[in-house]
């Protein structure tokens, strides 16, 4: 199957879900065969424009952009699409909402079949303007209109788009990345002021939604002993807001700006942490707190519905998303819990290793090609039905219940 895809920035993947994403299920695809080009900006991969590398198989190719904000991701992703009608596809992947503005071209313009990955409502996150987010909700337009397959990482995005559009999306989820080795001394993390199990972290783009100023106004006022806060990631072109994270730290000793981490860093990061906190308001679905429960590291998040369904009642400590207050309460709640702590850590850790497998994902989305390739349909009375090869090479049945049943994905047959 010879396969394109338009909306990741490019590889290998930096910060970003959406780029891991691509990492994770497109290099196993190439290890079965399949030929994968990924359309790229040369302002993330560093490539001239029409350079093409190779990643692990995946051919990146680099076209032309514009660096600018809010207009860089629109204009690669057109070229893209204009690029990819012009070639014979199988199948064009779009990831994103935005990307998927122009997911009309290759509808019309070639015998492609087009998929469009919904990783979140992007025109809700506070770093677009009113022109950005208005061109991203035409983007969910037209993947409504024009994709042959609407893929959701959450089941919170998937009845969004039952209830707004009565439109049937297929479920997959999302899994974490797989963090490279690391020294048991954890060199990095001292060489920085810090002791193993003795900061709270907070791992993402320094954006407004993501609400990082909450988690810095509980610490504050809480002032944990012995405890410092360690804020990871980038500010994604909010720098007007990554100022004012900065002026509210203040000269704090004990608040620390760690930047973009990647590699052996950012996994020492990650298992050096005694509290993994994410108070965001909008999530689509988040990679970062998976890749902290993955690691055996407590949770602490705010209760937005998709950080509810991975939490549970047992998994994680929820606080009201927004609230201060309740911020505070469910830091104080973890820093003088430690045994509960330990215990919602490893139910967490397990949880992810049950159903958050990248074979598993990777083999669906295929199944959702050859679905819309040779014209496969569900039942009228089914969400979705689908078969798909294991790693193994097993087949299995999958059957989903529809939407008004609220039954859960369950393994019918195995040969």
């Amino acid at each position: 199957m010879k396969i394109a895809v338009i909306g990741s920035k490019g590889l290998p993947p930096k910060q970003g879900g959406i780029e891991h994403h691509c990492a994770e299920i497109y290099t196993r695809m190439v290890a079965q065969g399949h030929s994968v080009d990924l359309y790229a900006r040369p302002s993330y991969t560093d490539q001239a424009w029409g350079q093409r590398q190779n990643y692990k198989g995946i051919n990146v190719i680099s076209l032309p952009s514009i660096s600018v904000r809010g207009i860089d991701a629109f204009v690669s992703s057109a070229i893209a699409a204009i690029a990819a009608s012009k070639e014979q596809y199988d199948i064009i992947h779009f990831h994103a909402l935005g990307p998927a503005l122009f997911s009309a071209l290759p509808k019309i313009a070639s015998p492609a079949k087009v998929v469009v990955t919904c990783h979140g409502l992007d025109w809700q996150r506070a770093k677009w303007g009113n022109i950005s987010s208005r061109l991203i909700r035409m983007g969910e337009q037209s993947a409504v209109r024009f994709a042959d397959a609407i893929v959701t990482v959450s089941e919170d995005l998937q009845t969004y788009f039952m209830e707004s559009y009565d439109k049937e999306t297929t479920y997959i989820t999302n899994a974490p990345a797989s963090y490279v080795e690391t020294d048991s001394d954890f060199s990095y993390v001292q060489s920085l002021g810090l002791q193993q199990d003795q900061y709270i972290l907070f791992l993402g783009r320094l954006v407004p939604e993501k609400r990082p100023e909450l988690l810095i106004k509980a610490f504050q006022a809480l002032q944990p002993p012995g405890w410092k806060l360690v804020l990871v990631g980038n500010n994604s072109n909010t720098p007007s807001y990554t100022s004012e994270l900065f002026g509210l730290a203040g000269e704090d000793p004990n608040i620390l700006f760690a930047g973009e981490l990647r590699g052996k860093e950012l996994a020492e990061m990650v298992r050096g942490a005694g509290l993994f906190v994410l108070p965001s308001d909008v999530e689509g679905l988040p990679l970062a707190m998976l890749e902290a429960m993955q690691e055996g590291i407590p949770v602490l998040a705010s209760d937005i519905p998709v950080n509810q369904r991975l939490l549970g009642k047992d998994r994680g400590i929820l606080f009201q998303a927004g609230n201060l207050d309740s911020c505070i309460a469910g830091l104080n709640r973890a820093m003088t819990n430690p045994q509960e702590l330990k215990a919602i850590a490893q139910r967490a850790k397990t949880y992810v290793q049950k159903h958050h497998n990248w074979d598993k994902i990777t083999e669906e989305c295929l199944y959702v090609y050859d679905e819309v390739r040779f014209g496969r349909t569900s039942s009228p009375t089914t969400k979705r039905s689908w078969v798909f090869r294991n790693p193994q090479n097993q087949p299995a049945i999958r059957l989903a219940k529809s939407v008004q049943e609220k039954e859960k994905i369950k393994l019918l047959e195995k040969a």
